[in-house]
């Protein structure tokens, strides 16, 4: 895999679409609806972080317990049930309502530093994206994204493309106010 800009974009080999990111090892996450812009922010970075709007606390541990997720939540009472007080369940008690904030948090608490991947996880489903040949999106795409954009990415579940226009430039600057900018550089 090579990095290229802000993508991490792999060997392209005889395969028109390739994943960018994909490794069961890393770290994923439950995001309690009280801390729910969290979720978007892992996305953006690179992780899998599930959103839970449910008001069912044991549902949220069970799912995290069954997913191996570390939750994510803003209420004390998660963090007092015996299988998270414990350790049986990793869960992170987030602290600010500033979600910029939270994300210094996390990344700091779980020491995330080197572990960060940005663009590629879908912001709105949680999957990873995959490469795509320029040829495969020429119809997808508005004509002058295609004239002007080499690199586009796509979610199979939900078939977003992505490439670098203003949107991805307005999130590098949000990204910037809240990590070390050489990590993607």
């Amino acid at each position: 895999m090579q990095v290229s800009g802000h993508f991490y974009i792999p060997d392209r080999g005889n395969h028109s679409k390739k994943e960018i990111y994909s490794n069961p090892g890393d770290m994923r996450f439950i995001v309690d609806a009280n801390a729910g812009k969290l979720a978007k922010w892992l996305r953006l970075l690179g992780h899998d972080a599930r959103f839970f709007d449910g008001a069912d606390d044991a549902e949220l541990i069970s799912t995290a317990l069954k997913e191996a997720r570390v939750i994510l939540t803003r209420d004390t009472h998660i963090m007092e049930w015996g299988i998270v007080s414990r350790g049986q369940v990793k869960a992170i008690l987030i602290h600010d309502d500033n979600d910029e904030v939270q994300v210094r948090q996390v990344i700091s608490e779980l020491k995330l530093e080197n572990e960060l991947k940005p663009f590629t996880i879908c912001l709105e489903c949680n999957e990873p994206l995959f490469h795509m040949d320029r040829a495969d999106v020429e119809h997808r795409v508005p004509p002058y994204v295609y004239q002007t954009q080499d690199q586009f990415v796509e979610c199979l579940k939900c078939h977003r493309i992505y490439w670098r226009g203003t949107h991805w430039q307005g999130m590098m600057k949000k990204l910037e106010r809240v990590v070390e900018v050489d990590r993607f550089q």
